[in-house]
């Protein structure tokens, strides 16, 4: 059975960090890209970051891009999201997600399965 379990989540006051993590398994992890989506209350859900099956491409949307860097372990399985210079905008449930395939994505429709998501929020 799959899963992804996402940890890291919290609350800080803006300008700090967080490093969220998630674990996967279930299937062959180095088989697909990885990414991270985002859902802030009564706001549709936002692709933040991915990355492929290797690394050697990645996502950012634009609001993060310079601020939080998306990796991941193949040994271990696990996909991270190292965010800095958190603001109040970040603010959200943040979910854990395998694409459809290898190719880094972009798009909540290439999003093949998602976790449970880990709560962030920021403070002013």
């Amino acid at each position: 059975q799959e899963q992804l379990v996402e940890s890291g989540g919290g609350s800080v006051q803006a300008g700090g960090s967080l490093r969220l993590s998630c674990a996967a398994s279930g299937r062959p992890f180095s088989n697909y890209a990885m990414g991270w989506f985002r859902q802030a209350p009564g706001k549709e859900r936002e692709v933040v970051a991915a990355i492929s099956w290797n690394g050697g491409s990645t996502y950012y949307v634009d609001s993060v891009k310079d601020r939080f860097t998306i990796s991941r372990d193949n040994r271990k399985n696990t996909v991270y999201l190292q965010m800095n210079s958190l603001k109040p905008e970040d603010t959200a449930v943040y979910y854990c997600a395998r694409g459809r395939g290898p190719v880094v994505w972009a798009t909540m429709e290439q999003v093949g399965y998602g976790g449970q998501g880990t709560q962030v929020t920021v403070s002013s």
